[in-house]
């Protein structure tokens, strides 16, 4: 995405396809492909940069697929198998002269190898020495304001403050290639982000932006290097477009390629670090920006005779490009969406549409933002989170796993007061808890006796379970199993309440005990009105029948029953 957007800002400009490959470090044919079907999407020459959105990309991109996505296509990788006898063919053997690239074409054709001629002179330019030269020729120092050269270079240790560590100090030196005018950025690290700090220093102690930088081959800036198509890291690109310059990378050691500031490195390291004390790594930078100015800038510079500063002043600070704002250094990262809708941008989870698990997306992060694109498409947007923070969408996820993954318990409230009142009461009822996710899967259970028997039995269940003022998810179930859920149940009905099993009337018990005791005859009444009570009928005088009743029957009779006296 990002080449493609170098391209079309170079063809906007009204740069020709030629400058335009050389920019983007793309070939030329690539170029006019990204260009065609721009403007088969509706891209006009006369539209600004503005015009090239997300949008556009993916337009672009979904034209035009890229068949070589090593930047090396079947061509050159069917010469790989042939580069000895390739090397030998360039060299020669022993009498025999080296052979033209139109020979070496013609015989690999006959062992069947077809390839352009083009790629063959590349092949064999870059890994067998076709024609290799050590002669060179002075290289004019251009336009004013046009060309900016920078190298990294070891100065020296210094103690960190901080940590009491002695670290090593590196130079990042930016040169003007017209004026010689130099700038010099001190840094612990050689990362993007010091890289792109040190410009932003630059552009202020210059008063603005070059329009081609010649850096040598960073790790930060180029991610392979090649003399003939070198390519640049996202992060560069991104922020190149961000100023507003052009990158031109130097050969691999070949430091001809950028001479104004090659030597630069021992004149910083001689003439400033060496000899000097420093407290910190800001005092350096400190003392490093007022020698940049006073002392570096104007000196008779060996080669024009002529003081750096003044020839800036007066011939290249008014052809630059105006300082840009701010830049918040991105993050560019290849990444794969995991089997939990979520993908991992430097150490913090973001979630994504289901329909990409598996698939490798392109992630951008900013200090605000994360996006992620797929084929050039923008698919999602989250805010920067924190390492170990989470941003997840929930329209992201599966609707039956979204409330319980997010421990959504209103959503969850929401959706069994829709299968009926008494259902969504009984549902607030289970999660009236101090901990209410804790008690989510037993509401997630109230809703599977929904889809197993329907809303109208779980809510007639969830009335006389509340009715009862029983919370027990696994009674309701067995209400719906026994298919009792709208049974009224039996309440014992109020009553007098009756007398005891072994109650006796006090007549009963009344009887003239003195002639009992003395051994008279009991009065006739006595004998002939036996007393019944219960389930036993007693006789009075010495014997008695005692009979058994059950359920209003008589099942048993025990006659003859001595009394004793005292009973």
């Amino acid at each position: 995405m990002v080449e493609i957007r170098e391209v079309l800002r170079a063809w906007l400009e009204g740069a020709g396809l030629r400058v335009v490959a050389e920019r983007a470090g793309v070939d030329r044919k690539t170029a006019r492909r990204y260009v065609a079907a721009a403007q088969e999407a509706g891209l006009e020459r006369g539209a600004g940069f503005e015009a090239v959105d997300d949008e556009l990309i993916a337009a672009v991109v979904s034209a035009v697929r890229p068949a070589r996505p090593n930047g090396r296509g079947a061509a050159w990788e069917s010469l790989l198998a042939h580069e000895e006898q390739i090397s030998g063919w360039v060299k020669g053997e022993g009498e025999r002269r080296g052979l033209s690239i139109v020979k070496i074409g013609e015989l690999l054709a006959r062992q069947g190898v077809q390839v352009p001629y083009r790629t063959l002179h590349r092949f064999a330019t870059e890994r067998c020495g076709y024609r290799a030269k050590d002669t060179t020729v002075p290289i004019t120092d251009g336009e004013p304001g046009a060309e900016l050269q920078v190298d990294f270079g070891y100065l020296g240790y210094l103690t960190d403050p901080v940590d009491g560590r002695r670290r090593k100090v590196h130079a990042l030196i930016f040169t003007a290639a017209f004026s010689r005018h130099m700038f010099v950025w001190l840094t612990y690290s050689q990362t993007l982000m010091a890289v792109i700090a040190g410009c932003q220093a630059a552009w202020d102690f210059f008063g603005g932006v070059f329009k081609v930088l010649i850096p040598d081959n960073l790790k930060p800036v180029v991610t392979d290097a090649d003399p003939v198509n070198p390519r640049l890291s996202q992060g560069w690109l991104d922020y190149a477009q961000h100023a507003g310059f052009a990158t031109d990378t130097a050969r691999v050691r070949s430091p001809k390629d950028k001479a104004r500031v090659e030597r630069a490195v021992q004149y910083v390291r001689g003439n400033f670090w060496d000899g000097e004390t420093f407290t910190d790594l800001a005092d350096a930078q400190r003392r490093v920006e007022a020698w940049c100015a006073q002392r570096a800038g104007m000196r008779i510079h060996g080669t024009t005779r002529a003081r750096p500063a003044e020839v800036f002043g007066e011939r290249e600070a008014g052809e630059l490009l105006p300082v840009p704002g701010v830049y918040d250094v991105p993050l560019f990262r290849e990444v794969k969406v995991h089997r939990d809708f979520h993908v991992e941008v430097a150490r913090a989870l973001y979630s994504v549409p289901g329909a990409y698990l598996g698939q490798q997306l392109s992630a951008r992060a900013d200090s605000e933002l994360v996006k992620l694109y797929h084929r050039g498409t923008l698919i999602k947007t989250h805010p920067r989170q924190q390492p170990g923070g989470r941003s997840t969408d929930k329209a992201d996820l599966p609707v039956e796993k979204a409330d319980y993954a997010l421990r959504d318990v209103k959503a969850l409230l929401a959706k069994a007061a829709g299968h009926g009142q008494n259902i969504g009461i009984y549902a607030e009822r289970i999660l009236d808890d101090p901990l209410p996710w804790t008690k989510m899967r037993t509401v997630y259970r109230l809703l599977g006796l929904v889809r197993r028997y329907g809303p109208d039995p779980v809510e007639t269940a969830c009335s006389r379970a509340l009715d009862l003022d029983v919370v027990s998810v696994t009674k309701v179930a067995s209400m719906l199993e026994r298919a009792t859920e709208d049974t009224v149940p039996l309440l014992p009905a109020a009553t007098a309440p009756r007398a005891s099993r072994f109650a006796r009337d006090p007549g009963e018990f009344a009887s003239d005990r003195t002639s009992l005791a003395t051994g008279g005859t009991p009065a006739a009444s006595d004998r002939t009105a036996p007393a019944t009570t219960g389930t036993t009928t007693v006789a009075s005088g010495r014997t008695a029948t005692l009979t058994l009743i059950r359920g209003g029957q008589p099942v048993a009779t025990v006659e003859a029953i001595e009394l004793e006296e005292e009973r």
